[in-house]
């Protein structure tokens, strides 16, 4: 049997894709804490846009605008997980994901290689970020 949940639990956005819900919120927050789900480098349309640094930007302006919804920024990021579909691109990714973060304060972070992304996407990455009391 399905629960509502607390209400310590906020769910926030309900992200689509293709004009279908997708089975996930952007973002939830528990307590004081705010898991970001994993984002890809897609346009507005649902589009992967070409190549890793294309890909990086976007994925990483998606999951900026989850922050944004949850009332956060980028400083207030403490991990990240990074999925990526082949490692040689670490290096690409890591020239973009570095520009996301004030004065190089960077969150604890992991990265993998994935075979497989949603969508055949070449990077996904997901967060936490701390968010205080309410």
């Amino acid at each position: 049997m399905a629960s509502e949940g607390s209400a310590q639990v906020q769910r926030i956005g309900e992200p689509t894709l293709n004009g279908q819900r997708l089975p996930f919120s952007t973002a939830v927050r528990a307590g004081d804490t705010v898991y970001l789900s994993g984002a890809l480098g897609i346009d507005a349309t649902g589009k992967l846009a070409d190549g890793m640094t294309a890909q990086a930007r976007l994925a990483m302006d998606n999951l900026g605008a989850g922050l944004k919804q949850a009332g956060l920024r980028w400083g207030d990021v403490v991990k990240c997980t990074v999925m990526l579909d082949d490692m040689k691109d670490w290096p690409a990714f890591n020239q973009v994901y570095v520009t996301y973060f004030p004065d190089g304060k960077f969150p604890a972070r992991s990265a993998f290689g994935a075979d497989g992304l949603a969508l055949g996407a070449l990077v996904e990455v997901e967060c936490i970020a701390y968010a205080g009391k309410q």
